[in-house]
């Protein structure tokens, strides 16, 4: 339901840019074509062609930009079963035009650079003359006659290059901060394109400060003064690394750069928000900016703004400018002018500023989270969190639904029992917690990295970021582990299970398991799978079992990528899970009444199913739910199952009907297509792009025009509050 584009512009990636890693590439029987895969971050895309090929191994520096791998292919042609942008290039590198829907485009015999939006990045090289094909739902093209094809492809898993040590001490913390932006592949506008800002480096503590020889921050000219705090260095961390900037000590915070140039951060309560401001500030304009550059598009936010800051901006003067230039000209814009049209932030992070989390400083940088320092003090005691979700676990008339015993065997109440496997065991693993309320704040996630449980927010962890890091290529199928310890819940096992794997352009190899056995269970967890989806019970002594109970923590190593522990009380499970080996997961806080418990587990697995990331996926089922907000994520929420449906993931809501349906469009960030990436719906007209992520637009259509934007692809769909879904919604009904 959307095209996009324009997410690196550069191969200007210095020494440190990501080690190569393993794209591989394989002929397709079944349909003719090269299949070419990232094993590590599980995406596949594959190039039909008219008959078989033969695969030649090709030099991956025959293209301008970055690839890992390369093969040689001889074909007349190539077709996509998706509409993809396309970028056409001659030899010299100069853009001659992009297509998406609806194109036809022809160019004459020569050399041409191709370069495909696709799940994985992927670049083609060829000598022939060149047609592009598109309707509403392929991409053909087609080269005249038989000819080598030269095939390049990136994956857009992100490795740290260098690890930096650090004392405690905050002038050494100022010290790594700085190298961070040492991992910019660029330091042009063009950094806000999400594959040109490599991980920065990982952090560690130790007795002496030390960095690899060489390694030093980008030559930007810009500074960022801050008092020496821990607190000052943490929340300044995803800017450093954005603007490339070195952190030295000041008595007051702000940006300086070699040209004079200065910008006050504030100081007390107003630091906080002067870095969120400048962070925004910087990246939503070099956003406008970059337009001028590599991939001249029709961006819906620079028109909007334009007109306000045509006295203050001139885009085209300032690209290629130094940055300190840039700064100087972005400063000037009232920051309300900006405010209104710049995209939603992805993720806020709430940062304790203790000693420890500084080893968590690349992974918030890396996904540029706006960082707040907590002023909440986590409470201890069930009542705390009793009374944070009570509300959460009423129906929408305010009633409580009807809780019978555990183990219950009228069918009346097979509904609306509680998955608890008992009060003894439920209240002590509440007493045991504490808990915290982070602020509310305006982005689309929130996580939180200290103390406590979060209400309202993901649990990070540093364990659940390193473990995504070291995860390794895996052959096959996507794994699916269903498991169902309790017969009275097969309502849910059965709506997942046809579910799981039902995109048919990805293959899955789902496994359903029923009341397993500890033993069992056990070798489940340590079983290689990408997804685990577990009904049943949970207390405070773990996984309940036919012939007792499983405790995560005492299984050795688990082969778990994410999972979701549909359970009562299964956070600590979930956690345990994480230290293991896990990446991210969602987990219970509360006792989870049953049919709440099976709306909300069918919903995350569609999601989840359709491309959508760990923490969004929860965030969108949890709106449709009365048990939602007793749900949470636990380690790295922005994981994916599997890749996207479509280019990214999407949602629409209906907000009027009539003649007229006016629908809002809402992108979330995943994978490469994240915050900064260009996205377009596939509406009819000349659509402009929009910045990823949050809601692109309101668009007013006819019946027959949602009819067939709705087709394109499965997508969910609010109407009146509920999450629907675009293969089965009924417009006559809404």
């Amino acid at each position: 339901m959307n095209r996009t584009g324009d997410r690196e512009a550069s191969d200007d990636a210095g020494p440190l840019a990501d080690a190569p890693l393993g794209i591989e590439f394989a002929a397709v029987d079944e349909q003719s074509g090269l299949l070419v895969s990232d094993p590590i971050e599980r995406s596949q895309f594959v190039l039909s062609v008219p008959d078989r090929v033969g695969i030649r191994e090709a030099d991956p520096d025959a293209f301008r930009f970055p690839a890992d791998a390369a093969v040689s292919i001889r074909t007349d042609s190539l077709a996509m079963e998706t509409v993809v942008s396309v970028c056409v290039r001659d030899d010299d590198g100069e853009l001659l035009d992009r297509t998406e829907h609806f194109a036809d485009r022809t160019f004459p015999a020569g050399t041409y650079s191709i370069e495909l939006f696709a799940p994985i990045k992927l670049y083609l090289r060829v000598d022939a003359s060149l047609r592009v094909v598109s309707d509403a739902t392929r991409t053909r093209l087609e080269f005249g006659d038989t000819t080598d094809v030269v095939v390049g492809a990136r994956s857009h898993h992100k490795r740290p290059a260098a690890t930096v040590q650090t004392t405690d001490r905050p002038r050494d913390v100022m010290r790594a901060v700085s190298l961070l932006g040492s991992a910019l592949k660029t330091t042009s506008v063009e950094r806000s394109y999400p594959t040109l800002r490599g991980h920065p480096p990982l952090v560690e503590r130790g007795p002496a400060f030390e960095a690899p020889a060489g390694l030093e921050p980008p030559d930007t000219g810009v500074r960022i003064e801050l008092p020496e705090t821990r607190r000052h260095a943490y929340v300044a961390a995803p800017l450093s690394y954005y603007l490339g900037a070195t952190v030295v000590p000041g008595d007051t915070p702000r940006i300086t750069t070699d040209t004079g140039f200065g910008h006050e951060l504030g100081t007390g309560e107003e630091f906080q928000t002067g870095v969120e401001r400048a962070l925004k500030r910087t990246f939503f304009l070099d956003c406008l900016t970059r337009t001028e550059g590599y991939y001249q598009v029709d961006l819906h936010e620079r028109t909007a703004l334009e007109a306000d800051v045509e006295d203050e901006l001139d885009f085209a003067d300032l690209y290629g400018r130094p940055l300190g230039e840039q700064l100087e000209a972005y400063f000037t814009v009232p920051y309300e002018a900006i405010e209104a049209h710049a995209p939603t932030w992805k993720l806020t992070a709430h940062v304790a500023p203790t000693a420890s989390n500084v080893e968590l400083l690349p992974f918030v940088a890396n996904d540029l989270a706006v960082v707040t320092s907590p002023t909440t003090e986590p409470t201890t005691g069930s009542a705390t969190q009793a009374d944070a979700v009570d509300g959460f676990l009423r129906r929408p008339d305010g009633s409580r639904p009807a809780v019978p015993a555990a183990g219950s065997d009228s069918a009346a109440d097979a509904a609306s029992f509680t998955r608890s496997a008992g009060t003894r065991a439920r209240d002590a693993a509440a007493r045991q917690r504490s808990y915290v309320r982070p602020p509310e704040t305006d982005a689309l996630e929130q996580a939180w990295v200290g103390p406590g449980t979060p209400i309202g927010a993901s649990k990070a962890s540093l364990p659940a970021y390193r473990n995504r890091l070291s995860r390794d290529p895996v052959e096959g199928d996507i794994g699916i582990t269903v498991v169902c310890n309790d017969p009275r819940m097969a309502a849910e096992r059965n709506a997942v299970e046809s579910v799981y794997g039902s995109r048919e352009a990805l293959p899955f190899d789902v496994r359903t398991y029923y009341e397993l056995p500890t033993a069992a269970l056990a070798e489940v967890l340590k079983s290689d799978t990408e997804f685990l989806h577990y009904i049943g019970h949970i207390d405070a002594d773990g996984f309940q079992c036919p012939d007792g109970t499983l405790d995560v923590g005492t299984v050795d190593g688990v082969g778990v990528d994410s999972f979701l522990l549909n359970a009562c009380q299964s956070y600590e499970q979930g956690m345990e899970l994480i230290e293991a080996g896990a990446i991210a997961g969602i987990v219970t806080l509360s006792d989870v009444v049953n049919d709440g418990a099976v709306d909300i587990g069918e919903n995350l697995a569609r999601l989840l199913n359709y491309g959508f990331p760990i923490r969004s996926s929860l965030e969108i089922a949890g709106r449709d739910s009365y048990v939602g907000n007793d749900y949470i994520v636990v380690g790295d929420g922005s994981f994916h199952v599997t890749q996207a449906q479509g280019a990214l993931p999407n949602m629409c809501e209906i907000l009027d009907t009539g003649d007229v349906y006016r629908i809002r469009y809402v992108t979330y960030p995943a994978g490469e297509f994240d915050i900064g990436s260009n996205v377009a719906p596939l509406l009819s007209g000349d659509t402009p792009y929009y910045l990823c992520s949050g809601t692109a637009d309101t668009f007013a259509l006819t019946r027959t025009e949602l009819d067939d934007f709705l087709s394109l692809e499965t997508v969910p769909v609010l109407v009146d509050g509920q999450l629907r879904w675009s293969d089965t919604l009924d417009l006559e009904s809404v």
